[in-house]
């Protein structure tokens, strides 16, 4: 029988179990279960229609049917054992009929082969119905999450996003295998085992009402205890979790030791782990009193009955293999009780979780692709770049942006400098579209970003930041997340063009070289060059430099240097600079001071202007980049 106890898991309180092993109908008398106050806030904020989950599943109607079928037939088919201990003990036996006794015992042994079959193939049905409905949601929601723009996963925890795109989904599948499974499982056993003993004793019947009852109260009332401190003990783990993520990575084991907090960490995590301990008794206590409790209840019922069929007044004249078939029933009613009870905190927390992944769903992202995007050869484009009148501000806040008039010639090379906060890199973030202006417009040869496939723009448009990102895989993988047709010879084109060619060519594994996670086998100045190989394989027309040099050592700085001017030559280029010292060849150059443009020129040209840039120069400012 499938176990009802389905819970959403939540990122943000642990896991929810179903209150350790043994619970569960069919394996101890099922655990007791309360309404999570954060699935009911959840609902509140997010309210899900039932007709938006059925629509899910309406594609596997048939399969869900036949499940619930199956779930039936292997309940009634079930029921048949009882009744056919009750023949072999009044007939078969007392009368030595050798051929009534093998018919009856093969009919145990093909009801129980039966029984499992359907139950095999049930789970399959149900399993592939659940795991073809979590794709679909999967990969709607990773698709759908890749439209978001930054802010978004600015301003939500990346372990959040995490547990709705797996273990929220994992556990949609729940809803199938388990909940919606066990209920009609549940159900089914109920109402034909309370048939099955009416039929076989009406007075002992009535006598399981006012047995039931109390002894159901008595195993939830010890069960919720345990689910207590089970969920306690959850809690206390999820923060262990995170103190070993957060602790044992590598940027944090680095501020550990930079910050000298090792042995104050040592301290937080010896101080969880010993909860865990006086957690875990309690826990393994109260679950051996679930236990004992009920082994008593399971004691007591079959004792009440065979004193009741002893007495005159309620035997009846019972023979031996009604009571045993009796016995046997009663204490099979009880399990799918305690799973029906359970039915509405399932109900809930299977709302909550589709709450939370349908939450995401509904995101409108703040960057669209254009419906009917405009119509370009990639190769042929120019390159050339105008802002006209963009303004910006992070989500309608002060501006960051105002008035910005820009002109970018083709194959020509913009820098923009100014103070820290001038909004250098938010200008640089507006041209691969990473964010969208608020005001204005920017094109390219004449076309709004706008209205130009977003799988065409990251082909026109290529950037290189200081914050490099490489995957956790080799050399070669990374290269081609850019071109994955290039052949190593193109890889290692590219990586000659950046500089970098003789040192992966010196490493044993060369192109398959390990780069580790986020790149730390290597260097900054290493990772920039890679990265810069990367973007040279994608061959853009316009090119995005956010200052990728500014914090690095000189002479890495000069290597690094070298390959952007290379990876620049004949293509647009927009420098944000926050060294100067990287601006003297530029064609242009443009001072931003709160957001405006204050100066343009050509370096010469503001030099001699003596305005802003040539104040900066005297001050020999090298602002830190930040944000805009």
């Amino acid at each position: 029988m499938a176990n009802p106890d389905f819970v959403a898991t939540s990122s943000r309180q642990g896991p929810r179990t179903s209150g350790g092993p043994g619970d569960g109908p069919g394996r101890g008398g099922g655990a007791a279960a309360r309404v999570n106050p954060a699935d009911i806030k959840q609902l509140k904020a997010h309210p899900v229609k039932t007709s938006r989950i059925t629509s899910l599943f309406s594609p596997h109607k048939g399969a869900l049917i036949a499940v619930m079928a199956l779930i039936s037939v292997a309940s009634v088919i079930g029921l048949a054992q009882p009744f056919l201990i009750r023949s072999i003990i009044d007939n078969a036996l007392p009368n030595q009929d050798v051929a009534l006794l093998a018919w009856l015992a093969g009919g145990l042994v093909a009801v129980a082969a039966a029984t499992a079959i359907i139950g095999v193939i049930q789970t399959w049905m149900a399993t592939a119905v659940g795991q073809r409905v979590m794709h679909s949601l999967r990969t709607r929601l990773f698709s759908h999450l890749q439209l978001q723009s930054l802010s978004f996963f600015t301003r939500t925890r990346g372990g959040e996003v995490q547990s709705r795109l797996t273990n929220d989904i994992a556990g949609m599948q729940g809803v199938v295998t388990s909940t919606a499974t066990s209920i009609a499982s549940n159900l089914t056993t109920a109402v034909a085992t309370a048939i099955a003993m009416v039929v076989l004793s009406p007075k002992l019947s009535l006598l399981s009402l006012i047995v039931i009852p109390p002894a159901v109260w008595l195993s939830r009332k010890v069960a919720l205890l345990r689910r207590d401190i089970t969920s306690a003990k959850q809690r206390e783990l999820a923060g262990m979790y995170t103190q070993i993520e957060e602790g044992l990575s590598i940027s944090g084991v680095r501020l550990a030791k930079t910050l000298g907090t090792t042995a104050r960490d040592a301290s937080r995590f010896s101080s969880s782990s010993s909860k865990l301990i006086d957690l875990e008794m309690r826990s393994q206590l109260a679950g051996r009193w679930r236990m004992a409790t009920m082994g008593i209840v399971f004691a007591a019922i079959p004792a009440i009955i065979y004193l009741a069929a002893g007495l005159p007044a309620t035997s009846d004249g019972m023979s031996i293999g009604t009571l045993v078939a009796f016995t046997a029933l009663q204490g099979a009613i009880f399990r799918p009780i305690m799973g029906l009870l359970n039915v509405g905190v399932q109900w809930v927390s299977a709302m909550a979780l589709f709450s939370r992944i349908f939450e995401y769903l509904d995101l409108i992202p703040e960057i669209t692709a254009p419906t009917e995007p405009a119509v370009l050869d990639v190769a042929q484009v120019r390159g050339e770049v105008r802002f006209e009148d963009v303004g910006f501000a992070y989500d309608g806040g002060r501006p960051v942006l105002s008035g910005i008039d820009l002109h970018l010639p083709a194959g020509s090379h913009t820098a923009v400098v100014g103070p820290t906060g001038s909004g250098k890199s938010t200008l640089g973030a507006l041209l691969p579209r990473l964010h969208d202006p608020a005001s204005g417009r920017i094109t390219i040869d004449g076309i709004d970003l706008r209205d130009i496939a977003p799988t065409d723009l990251s082909r026109i448009v290529g950037v290189v930041s200081q914050e490099t990102y490489l995957i956790h895989d080799s050399i070669r993988e990374n290269l081609l997340l850019a071109d994955p047709n290039a052949d190593d010879e193109t890889l290692w084109k590219a990586l000659d063009s950046a500089q970098i060619a003789a040192l992966i060519a010196a490493l044993p594994e060369q192109l398959d070289t390990l780069v580790g996670a986020r790149g730390h086998r290597f260097s900054g100045g290493e990772q920039q060059r890679l990265a810069i190989a990367r973007t040279i394989l994608r061959n853009p027309r316009v090119l995005v430099l956010d200052e990728a040099t500014s914090a690095l050592d000189n002479t890495t700085e000069a290597l690094v240097q070298q390959a952007l001017d290379d990876l620049a030559i004949g293509r647009t280029t927009l420098t944000i600079a926050h060294r100067l010292s990287t601006v003297g060849s530029s064609d242009q150059l443009v001072v931003l001071e709160s957001g405006a443009v204050t100066e343009r020129g050509t370096p010469a040209e503001l030099v001699a202007a003596d305005g802003a840039y040539a104040a900066l120069l005297a001050a020999g400012e090298t602002p830190v980049p930040a944000p805009a």
